[in-house]
């Protein structure tokens, strides 16, 4: 695929041959696909907390092909101010008070999961990440609005821009629920799993290569 030239020039490592190139520098306009999931105490991303987000950058395998980077997670201690709504918890399964939940506090949990995210945005030449969800406004509100409580100067993603796999397993599959679009594209789905950030991003980063490796690639 012949990569227009102003857009290369804009991605393009300093010193760095177009042969070395990772293909994401090039494939989404020089923006990272980084899925998230986040789990919350309601639907509100003004007033209810941010209870556990997790982090999966798309990769690439040694034939070019889109696949699932590492998943980083962190549960979250609610911010101060925030609400819970008890029925969310019914949802999530979440227990606030489990001793093993090894919470942090916003700042630095959105640290442990942005620290990947920059380090996959640099090693892939990208200038900044765009966010890959199911329902992805959800999850963007709700990580805009913890940045914005906590004042974070370093977020690595695209302030308003998403990929959203609601969209795309609805053209790919028909489906528009992540159980059933990640059945409809083959993927393995665990009911008892599901509601945990890190499984509900692991399974929709591979929904997001399943489609879109399954996209012809533009003409050269």
């Amino acid at each position: 695929m012949q990569i227009p030239r102003e857009i290369a020039a804009a991605v393009r490592p300093t010193g760095a041959r177009a042969a070395d190139l990772s293909p994401l520098a090039t494939r989404f306009r020089g923006y990272l696909p980084v899925v998230v999931d986040v789990e919350t105490g309601g639907f509100d991303w003004n007033r209810h907390a941010l209870l556990e987000i997790a982090v999966a950058p798309i990769d690439v395998d040694q034939n070019g092909r889109l696949c699932v980077g590492e998943v980083t997670g962190s549960h979250v201690i609610p911010a101060m101010g925030t609400e819970i709504d008890p029925k969310s918890l019914e949802v999530t399964g979440i227990d606030i008070d489990h001793p093993f939940r090894d919470a942090l506090p916003e700042r630095p949990a959105l640290e442990r999961v942005f620290a990947p995210v920059r380090a996959a945005v640099k090693k892939h030449g990208c200038q900044r990440a765009i966010l890959v969800g199911h329902n992805a406004h959800f999850d963007l509100n709700f990580l805009n609005a913890a940045v914005a409580r906590c004042n974070h100067k370093r977020n690595p993603f695209h302030p308003f821009s998403v990929f959203d796999t609601v969209t795309l397993a609805g053209l790919a599959y028909g489906q528009t629920v992540l159980a059933r679009a990640a059945q409809a594209a083959g993927l393995e789905w665990n009911g008892d799993e599901a509601h945990s950030a890190v499984y509900d991003a692991e399974r929709t980063a591979q929904l997001f290569c399943r489609v879109v490796n399954a996209w012809p690639s533009s003409p050269a």
